[in-house]
């Protein structure tokens, strides 16, 4: 069950329509999870700063149980990921920043338990 979240200074009229359904089927393919578990937010129009600077910016954070545990894993995830971001965003590589987030079972709660019973 991936959790993505995009926080980005960019304006919501900037943003392209439909990019959290775009988003969520992306990162359903490059983690090889079903697009039914993953959770896209995403949040436009934040005061940001990245690197001392105010210019346009995106930060993602995957968070999810089983896939991005390992320096392995997670480059092949930022390259994909990369790619799908500057093309949606319009941004260069240096304006976006990827974090990747393991998960326990235990750390999700769904239908009144954690995912570790279900």
């Amino acid at each position: 069950m991936p959790f993505v979240e995009l926080d980005t200074n960019l304006p919501a009229g900037r943003l392209p329509a439909g990019l959290e359904k775009r988003l969520c089927a992306a990162t359903a393919a490059i983690l090889g999870k079903p697009e039914d578990r993953v959770n896209v937010t995403v949040r436009p129009g934040l005061a940001m700063a990245m690197n001392g600077s105010a210019e346009p910016g995106a930060q993602l954070l995957v968070s999810s149980i089983g896939v991005v545990g390992t320096a392995e894993e997670n480059r092949g995830h930022s390259a994909r990921l990369f790619e799908f971001l500057t093309k949606e965003l319009d941004l260069a590589q240096d304006r976006i920043i990827i974090r990747f987030l393991p998960l326990e079972p235990w750390q999700i709660g769904k239908k009144g338990t954690v995912m570790t019973f279900l």
